[in-house]
């Protein structure tokens, strides 16, 4: 593949509760029920995870609801802190510096400059009442922009690359529909030309005919910047149209990855089976 990722993770762990010697031994704990301790209680939303992410490539990772593929994506974006854990991200520090030890100036310069995140729900990634334009305004601002000519330019270009007419610049996004609105939270996460794309589930709720213009999109995005893509889905079809490499985690942990033709045609774990099944 490539010899330097954009991120690298290693030994992430997400544990809502206190922990106890008992589900403190390990990943492979005797003590966790799926994902939750039975001595304490602790829930293990992201149980030892470890993976990377090369330049230009879309790493899928599938799995049920509460499989942890929404804590891994939140924690990275630093929306949810981990236990403990480690990442290592290109643009920062020489990839030398654990993102999750760096102070609250150095995480927001990461979150404006280095990567941008689209949630499954737009209300989340989006002011609701401010202009389309002026919520792609905001994250070039926070990078530390102050030429109105230049975000403009730059709104204007983003919109109508995720096919939003620019005549819609200066409505609000509370005004559009769901597919509009992850369009234009798409265009948002673009605006300081990110090294990583976080996409939360960015299909889900949305109509079929929808769905299929917002992964089209995606596939235009890593095409024309050749952005690298992290993709999380319940879905295999929308992993099979989009990712290079897929992730199947369940309760918490990786449970199989490979390429994803490997992965789709011959799974190996029992899950992945009745997942590939499901799509067939």
């Amino acid at each position: 593949m490539y010899e330097t990722p954009v991120l690298s993770v290693r030994n992430l762990v997400v544990r809502h509760g206190d922990g106890c010697p008992q589900c403190d031994i390990g990943a492979s704990s005797r003590s966790l029920d799926k994902n939750r301790c039975t001595v304490c209680g602790s829930v293990w939303a992201a149980n030892d995870i470890s993976l990377d992410v090369y330049p230009g490539e879309v790493l899928g990772i599938v799995g049920e609801s509460g499989s942890g593929k929404t804590t891994l994506m939140r924690s990275l974006y630093f929306d949810i802190p981990p236990t403990s854990g480690t990442a290592l991200l290109h643009g920062f520090k020489d990839r030398k510096n654990n993102i999750w030890e760096a102070g609250n100036a150095q995480q927001r310069m990461i979150k404006n400059n280095i990567m941008g995140m689209v949630y499954q729900n737009p209300v989340m990634g989006l002011r609701m009442n401010y202009s389309a334009a002026s919520n792609i305004a905001e994250k070039i601002i926070a990078a530390g922009s102050r030429n109105a000519a230049q975000m403009t330019a730059r709104a204007t270009e983003l919109l109508e690359a995720v096919e939003i007419q620019t005549s819609r610049m200066s409505e609000a996004p509370i005004n559009f529909s769901g597919g509009m609105q992850q369009r234009v939270q798409i265009s948002k996460a673009l605006a300081n030309n990110p090294a990583l794309l976080l996409l939360d589930e960015v299909t889900t709720g949305l109509d079929l005919s929808v769905q299929a213009k917002v992964l089209d999109l995606i596939r235009k995005i890593k095409a024309a910047y050749g952005i690298s893509i992290l993709l999380v889905s319940h879905d295999l079809a929308v992993i099979r149209m989009l990712a290079d490499r897929t992730i199947v985690m369940l309760d918490g942990r990786i449970i199989e990855s490979g390429l994803t033709d490997q992965i789709l045609e011959d799974p190996q774990h029992a899950y992945t089976q009745q997942l590939v099944h499901s799509l067939i």
